[in-house]
């Protein structure tokens, strides 16, 4: 791989437009899950490289369930990627949780239903410890730069994926909102599942748009609505971006705690192993497989 990267940033199309960074390549891979969702941008700072992958595909071609998130998350494996900050939209379940808002949740509930979720559902079977499916220094790490630009900033919510592109109903937004979440998207999973059993580091930036459908006082969200606040959010994500980046540099390269974990999860002899699938594995976790 021509491009080792350390740390990967997740989003929108145009979220790799940041101030300071120097866009230095757009690569192509192929993964023995296929094509990510578009070419890679490789930008650096000061030296230190960074990826930034369009989670939708440039001109947001593939919808929540169809995103080809195997292949996005092995091809930032393949880069050397250690951490990846991702952003996203979101609806607030909760009132003090306004359009504009950011969140840096520490749990996620998933009520998504038709997607691939694991690479290990085809003869090698490994249990990934799941427990914590956020990283707490990188977000400590975002929260300082939040912070720092006034954006209001909420912190230990739950998160729940649900599966799309519809909206949420009424009945289900206010079930949501029983259950003590505070936010709801659609990406989170798999994305940070399948990150979680590449033993990378993976934290989510959520961006508030909207209060989703539990409020009867007004109409149910709509993509107008949402678009309208995206832009002051997106504007938000890249400052943050800009100004996190002399900590990034100064912390250097940095070992995903996750590494050589899944080893502890495997169950499957690997000595009777269907050679394929263990080729396959091997081009992601090669220290494992």
């Amino acid at each position: 791989m021509q491009h080792k990267v350390n740390l990967a940033i997740i989003g929108g199309t145009g979220l790799y437009h940041v101030e300071g960074l120097e866009v230095i390549d757009t690569v192509s891979i192929d993964t023995a899950w296929g094509k990510p969702s578009d070419d890679i941008i490789i930008a650096e700072y000061e030296g230190f490289k960074v990826a930034f992958l369009p989670r939708h595909g440039k001109g947001h071609v593939h919808s929540p369930t169809k995103i080809p998130q195997k292949a996005n998350m092995a091809a930032l494996k393949q880069l050397g990627v250690e951490e990846i900050i991702a952003f996203s939209s979101v609806g607030s379940l909760k009132e003090e949780v306004a359009p504009t808002h950011f969140v840096l949740p520490s749990q996620i509930i998933d009520r998504t239903r038709h997607r691939e979720d694991t690479y290990f559902d085809e003869g090698v079977v490994a249990h990934a410890s799941f427990g914590d499916p956020f990283d707490a220094g990188l977000a400590d790490l975002l929260a300082k730069h939040i912070e720092a630009l006034n954006v209001p900033l909420h912190r230990d919510e739950t998160l729940i994926c649900m599966e799309g592109p519809a909206f949420s109903t009424r009945a289900e937004s206010k079930l949501y909102k029983g259950w003590g979440a505070g936010i709801i998207n659609m990406t989170a999973i798999p994305e940070s599942k399948l990150a979680r059993e590449l033993e990378m580091s993976y934290q989510m930036v959520c961006m508030s748009t909207d209060y989703d459908s539990w409020r009867e006082s007004e109409e149910a969200v709509t993509t107008d609505d949402i678009l309208k606040v995206v832009k002051q959010n997106t504007d938000n994500a890249k400052l943050i971006i800009k100004n996190m980046m002399d900590d990034i540099v100064a912390r250097g390269n940095v070992e995903s705690k996750w590494k050589g974990s899944i080893q502890f999860g495997l169950l499957s002899a690997l000595d009777t192993a269907d050679k394929k699938i263990l080729e396959k594995l091997k081009t992601v976790l090669p220290d494992t497989f």
